[in-house]
């Protein structure tokens, strides 16, 4: 009974954190959330002891933490989702010249 209510409360807390992000990209977290709750607890966990002993800078935990599940998070995923991802990493690469400037 309290593994529900746990669960439905941090979906809660994630998605009052993800305000400003676009709603399918927003989709696709509670997708994977669902897909494998245990993961994602242990990331925040482990993000939470990180961010007390560096003085909450978030980037700064996400950074050390993220990478370590990497393959973790991308077996949480769909293959429409992979897909997607590819397609989002594609369009920022394409946007820039070599030198940094904007193509127009």
């Amino acid at each position: 009974m309290f593994g529900k209510i746990k669960n439905y409360a941090v979906k809660k807390v994630i998605q009052s954190q993800m305000k400003n992000v676009p709603a399918d990209q927003q989709e696709m977290i509670m997708t994977m959330l669902d897909k494998d709750p245990a993961l994602f607890e242990k990331i925040a966990t482990e993000m939470q002891a990180e961010l007390k002993s560096n003085g909450n800078n978030q980037m700064a935990a996400a950074m050390k933490v993220l990478p370590k599940y990497q393959q973790e998070i991308m077996g949480a995923m769909t293959p429409e989702m992979k897909e997607k991802m590819m397609k989002m990493q594609m369009g920022a690469q394409g946007r820039f010249n070599p030198n940094g400037s904007i193509r127009r």
